[in-house]
């Protein structure tokens, strides 16, 4: 892809709000296009496996170093973007459940009508939360209540429009959805954070700079804007 003065980025979902602020100070300045794939890891992990070519990953950082480790994208070009929590919310007006503790989030699972959160083994937060709700006993009890829907693919709007009672999301992919109130994070004990960055393939002339300029520390209040935490 290099001379393309356009840039396709292949990123998970959580990053969608800072880079819809982001892409169009990055393409006045530089002069590039940029064009995305928003898609829960796994599908992107099939896109690269099937040969699908990006200048960009944007993914958690430990499956950029896989990706980096298996020649797909280039360890020193990557830099991290921000860490974005898990975060429980509910529809606007709708009451707030305590989930304070983990056996206060137990009780909260157990007495909502309807859950939604993305699917186990295709997202981080979704593996991580089918993990839990086993730890915390509740598996079976809840599996016929509880909806898996990546955000991307429609799970926050559940939430909104009230069809599930509590939905459970990366903190970025709730925080500036209109008709949404957050409860709060996960509490301790089955909280998650997860480490997004950047990083570019093998043969992208152009892509270095899009990381480098998403990473940049004068945007970092866009990043926390968007639901993340800067990167320590």
């Amino acid at each position: 892809m290099t001379g393309t003065p356009n840039i396709r980025v292949f990123s998970g979902g959580a990053t969608q709000g800072a880079f819809a602020v982001l892409t169009p100070k990055f393409e006045a300045q530089s002069g590039h296009k940029v064009s995305y794939v928003f898609e829960v890891t796994a599908a992107l992990d099939a896109r690269l496996a099937a040969g699908e070519k990006a200048d960009v990953l944007v993914l958690p950082v430990p499956l950029l170093e896989n990706h980096a480790k298996a020649g797909k994208a280039r360890a020193e070009t990557q830099a991290t973007f921000g860490i974005v929590g898990v975060s429980v919310a509910v529809k606007q007006g709708a009451n707030k459940p305590d989930i304070s503790t983990k056996e206060k989030f137990r009780e909260a699972m157990l007495a909502a009508r309807s859950i939604v959160h993305a699917t186990p083994g295709k997202t981080p937060s979704g593996t991580h939360l089918g993990k839990v709700m086993q730890e915390l006993g509740i598996a079976e009890a809840i599996a016929g209540k509880t909806i898996h829907r990546p955000a991307l693919d429609g799970g926050v709007e559940l939430i909104a429009n009230g069809e599930a009672e509590i939905g459970i999301y990366p903190a970025s992919e709730v925080a500036m959805v209109k008709g949404l109130s957050v409860v709060g994070p996960l509490p301790a004990g089955i909280d998650l954070n997860i480490v997004y960055g950047g990083a570019a393939t093998p043969g992208s002339a152009n892509g270095p700079a899009f990381v480098a300029f998403m990473a940049a520390p004068e945007y970092r209040a866009v990043w926390r804007q968007a639901g993340f935490t800067p990167p320590r």
